[in-house]
């Protein structure tokens, strides 16, 4: 059996993560995100490849929304009330709370403020979260008869989570976004070791190596603190949920510390909003925050109050956090305006900026720069571009870690850049020895997947298997030398072992369930008869010839066979003292490998004859197929065996 991935989103690129996973005949939907960088058809992913019908019922089994970011959701509503999807949704509780804030705000920046043709209503936002089902962390979930799947905690932002999803015998893991490292108020990323035929795993710094967040707190606060004690403003353009919370927790520290008294702003809105969540929802915080929560909240920020309008051009310094991140539009991008020209001034870029944003171009540009905003507009960017990683993703090593932990079969990397995640399928692949795929947008991947049987087993079979196959191995010690008496040799120990292998064949019937059962079985119930090959070779084995003519004046035929027999058994059970011999009399015997004295003047089964072989005893050795490697190591033994001096 195999895992169907179909990539429509976050394929070779940071936006829009959309992955259509068939498993078993089961479809899942991970995630329905839109691309913050584009306004044309590749805002959405192409659903039509999903069903060419657009029966998205009957395609899918459910979807799976790992948390509240618009590059994660914001396809949503549009899916499910525009085209028509009814089936259920999936997400945990806080992301459940918070997604309508953020579907509704990018709706009325969208439509109410930039006059951009309506891809979906308020309404909409409402009978969409109305078909969501919310859950909790680790709470098994029985989507139907074989699909379920389970939460697990992932850090990056408040209600995030990665996914485990099982059908029958074949599982996997999709990561969405998360960060391996602990911050002021989220925890690290936590899951259980799961038996996984596939990990979907984000990418976004696939080669970054975060330095120590202690040093880019530092450097924050340091060049925020250098801007207001001049006069400047700062402004902070980021997600209301998130770094917004993190960074403000870092500055209300830092003011309190310093008894700084340069106002901190939340556009106002919809990161009050978010704050009075956060405060509600303590549980899914750091446990920094939870402990202290009996004294105090940590969002109850004492240095921190809403923006007015109003106070976009009054005098003095300030600090803003204004949203969207990125400068993809806005409130952020309204006060970008503002404050771009004046060199006094400072934009804090405190994450990943998407291409095609505001924000991504900021980061390549060199001040003073103009900076096209469309296509009528351009900004004369005279202000400072200071750019840190606070990004909730986590770094290549958390990346590496976590692969590392899960082990699964194969890994398929999105939302990364693809240059950047080539880089990292190759270190997987090399260092972890998995199998690594990064594909493009609208890409279809067939993953190997596992598949176990149910069998009965027939009563001959079980008895066969409780039959012990001893095996029983002498170990020569030799001299005891370590205790310096050459006089003193130590008896040889038996070893017994018992390596029991039950051999069976498995047998599919029609309209009968599956079942193991013995070779002798199966020959009953087909009615033919075993056929084995043995195999056959004869070879000399050079003796003294002065004992091989006592022999031939004193023994009789049969006696002679037996002690020749017996000097070889003797040489055989020194060399290859790991090997169960039995000395037969007749013959020697070694599993199904058998050697007796040739008698035969012209034997079938010599093929050539060496030098000093004419008058040597010949062995004809037999065996069967199971035994080939022993057989032809003894032989290969026997071919160059001198018994002259035995």
């Amino acid at each position: 059996m195999a895992i169907e991935c179909l990539i429509l989103g976050a394929g070779q690129e940071v936006g829009k993560s959309c992955v259509v996973v068939t498993i078993n005949g089961r479809r899942i939907m991970f995630d329905c995100g839109m691309h913050m960088g584009y306004l044309d058809h590749r805002r959405y992913p192409d659903f039509s490849l999903i069903s060419e019908s657009g029966d998205f019922n009957g395609s899918l089994a459910c979807i799976i929304i790992t948390h509240f970011h618009l590059d994660h959701i914001g396809a949503l509503p549009y899916f499910t009330e525009v085209c028509g999807y009814n089936g259920p949704i999936y997400m945990t509780y806080p992301t459940k709370a918070l997604a309508p804030l953020m579907l509704e705000d990018y709706r009325k920046v969208m439509v109410d403020r930039r006059g951009e043709e309506e891809q979906f209503s308020s309404d909409h936002i409402g009978k969409c979260m109305n078909k969501v089902i919310a859950v909790d962390l680790k709470q098994t979930i029985q989507v139907d008869e074989d699909l379920q799947i389970r939460a697990y905690y992932a850090g990056h932002v408040l209600g995030a989570a990665m996914f485990y999803a099982k059908v029958r015998d074949a599982a996997l893991v999709y990561t969405g976004d998360y960060n391996m490292t602990p911050d002021r108020h989220l925890g690290a990323a936590q899951i259980e070791r799961l038996q996984l035929d596939l990990v979907i795993t984000e990418s976004t710094y696939a080669t970054t190596y975060r330095e120590s967040k202690y040093i880019r707190e530092r450097e924050f606060l340091k060049a925020v603190h250098n801007c207001v004690g001049g006069g400047g403003k700062v402004l902070i353009p980021t997600f209301a949920l998130g770094r917004a919370q993190e960074l403000c927790m870092l500055l209300d520290d830092y003011w309190e510390r310093m008894n700084l008294k340069v106002p901190i702003y939340f556009s106002a809105g919809l990161t009050v909003q978010a704050n009075m969540y956060y405060k509600i929802l303590i549980n899914w915080t750091s446990q920094k925050v939870k402990d202290t929560y009996t004294t105090r909240n940590a969002f109850d920020f004492r240095n921190v109050c809403s923006f007015d309008r109003s106070l976009i051009n009054a005098p003095g310094p300030c600090v803003l956090f204004a949203t969207p991140g990125m400068i993809s539009g806005g409130f952020s991008l309204e006060v970008f305006k503002q404050w771009a020209p004046c060199g006094g001034n400072l934009v804090m870029l405190p994450g990943y900026c998407v291409a095609g944003t505001i924000g991504h171009k900021l980061m390549s540009a060199k001040v003073p720069a103009k900076i096209n905003i469309d296509r009528d507009t351009q900004i004369d960017v005279r202000c400072q571009i200071h750019q840190l990683s606070f990004s909730p993703h986590t770094d290549a090593k958390g990346i590496m870690d976590l692969i590392k932990f899960l082990s699964p079969k194969h890994v398929i990397l999105v939302h990364g850049e693809k240059p950047k995640m080539a880089i990292l399928r190759e270190k997987i692949q090399f260092e972890l020895g998995i199998q690594c795929y990064d594909p493009a947008n609208n890409e279809t991947l067939c993953i190997s997947s596992t598949m176990y049987i149910k069998a009965s087993a027939s009563d001959a079979f079980l008895q066969s298997s409780l039959c012990p196959n001893f095996t029983f191995l002498k170990l020569n010690s030799g001299l005891d030398s370590d205790l310096g008496d050459s006089n003193t040799r130590m008896e040889p120990m038996l070893r017994v072992c018992d390596d029991r292998v039950a051999q069976g064949l498995l047998t599919l019937q029609k309209n009968q369930n599956p079942r193991v059962v013995n070779q002798n079985e199966l020959m009953t119930t087909l009615e033919v008869k075993t056929h084995e090959i043995k195999f056959a070779h004869c070879c000399p084995v050079c003796f003294a010839h002065s004992e091989t003519t006592d022999m031939d004046s004193s023994h009789s035929p049969l006696n002679k066979s037996s002690f020749l027999l017996h000097l070889l058994y003797v040489k055989l059970s020194r060399e290859f003292s790991e090997l169960s011999i039995q000395d037969c009399h007749h013959h020697i015997q070694i599993k199904s490998f058998i050697i007796s004295l040739c008698s035969k003047e012209q034997c079938s089964h010599r093929t050539t004859v060496g030098p000093g072989a004419l008058d040597a005893p010949y062995f004809c050795c037999t065996w069967f197929l199971e035994d080939e490697k022993i057989a032809w190591k003894v032989i290969s033994f026997m071919k160059n065996l001198d018994l002259s001096h035995s």
